[in-house]
């Protein structure tokens, strides 16, 4: 498995819950085969009960947790922390996904506990001025999704792509800019890399495509041929 920090560009592969265990594997054991055959960072997140099954037959994705808790470990029932992730091999988790909004202070602490554990953030932001402010908090990315996209068939406007990616580095030169929400096609994906994303997240885009294998391996082709320079 790779330890060095996500590279540009990337894709992040979010199926959320909507595959059951034993499709998810198959997704990420495809994924992991495209990720070496195109040499490109792919993130594969998972519902913590299949996190370790992918670590250990994909050692060529970024296994990436959906959520973690503000815990150290001890006295806490029925929460995750850092440390039990890191300790299966997890390599990045998002936070503050609009399902699991967290505070500044929680925000705060659970990076820095998991700059401390080896495990990259991928910090979730809804508007221009939230990116804004996540990205003095120094997360490893931030996934710029207006919250009333996530699932449509829209992907973010023009002006919200390149206003967030502008107002990110103004204050953080060193992150790296995801953008997510309504990505369907491959164009989808060409279109925000050529607007400046370092990476896209994908999600219903792929689970919900007639052929999701093949639409995955698409898109990922298409930041691969943005590596490259479109060739």
């Amino acid at each position: 498995m790779k330890n060095n920090k996500i590279k540009s560009p990337f894709f992040v592969i979010n199926p959320k819950s909507f595959l059951d265990r034993k499709t998810s594997l198959e997704m990420a054991r495809h994924a992991n085969d495209i990720a070496k055959n195109y040499e490109i960072d792919v993130l594969f997140t998972a519902p913590f009960t299949e996190l370790a099954d992918i670590v250990r037959d994909c050692p060529n994705l970024i296994v990436t947790a959906q959520h973690v808790d503000d815990i150290q470990p001890g006295d806490a029932m029925g929460k995750t922390s850092i440390d039990s992730l890191a300790q299966v091999g997890v390599k990045a988790v998002v936070l503050n996904h609009a399902n699991h909004p967290l505070s500044t202070s929680a925000l705060t602490n659970t990076i820095q506990h998991a700059k401390e554990k080896g495990i990259q953030t991928i910090v979730c932001a809804d508007s221009v001025l939230e990116a804004k402010a996540i990205a003095i908090l120094q997360p490893d990315v931030v996934l710029a999704e207006p919250t009333e996209l996530i699932g449509k068939e829209q992907i973010s406007s023009r002006n919200y792509v390149t206003s967030t990616i502008q107002a990110i580095k103004t204050v953080n030169q060193n992150v790296l800019i995801e953008q997510g929400a309504g990505i369907r096609t491959e164009k989808d994906v060409k279109e925000l890399m050529d607007l400046g994303a370092d990476g896209v997240g994908v999600t219903s885009g792929i689970v919900k495509a007639n052929n999701p294998l093949d639409m995955m391996e698409k898109m990922i082709r298409t930041v691969a041929k943005f590596k490259n320079g479109g060739k």
